[in-house]
């Protein structure tokens, strides 16, 4: 089965903030993208947990998208220009998908 060089891009950002990205991503010319919850982590602020909270408000989101290499530079300029003044991760690796054609 031939597989194809994409790449992975995770943003792990504010709940609130998810509007503002997905509109980013899908100006940048984003195709698709999957978003999830966070129900909780550690970082440089310490441990954190969803576990009480009410709402979005302090809540974080996920958001991975699967993309071809030529398009990378486009999505993380949208991206970090989101996410540079919040709460937020960009991490980007190399992966391989099976129809290049839906990314």
């Amino acid at each position: 089965m031939k597989m194809h060089e994409a790449k992975r891009v995770e943003i792990i950002i504010e709940a609130v903030m998810e509007g503002r990205l997905t509109n980013a991503l899908n100006e940048a010319g984003v195709t698709g993208y999957t978003i999830l919850p966070v129900s909780g982590g550690s970082g440089r602020s310490g441990q954190w947990s969803r576990e009480g909270q009410v709402g979005r408000a302090g809540g974080m989101v996920a958001v991975i998208c699967l993309i071809h290499p030529d398009r990378l530079d486009a999505l993380l300029e949208s991206a970090f220009a989101v996410v540079e003044r919040h709460i937020g991760v960009v991490s980007v690796s190399d992966t391989y998908v099976l129809r290049a054609e839906r990314f």
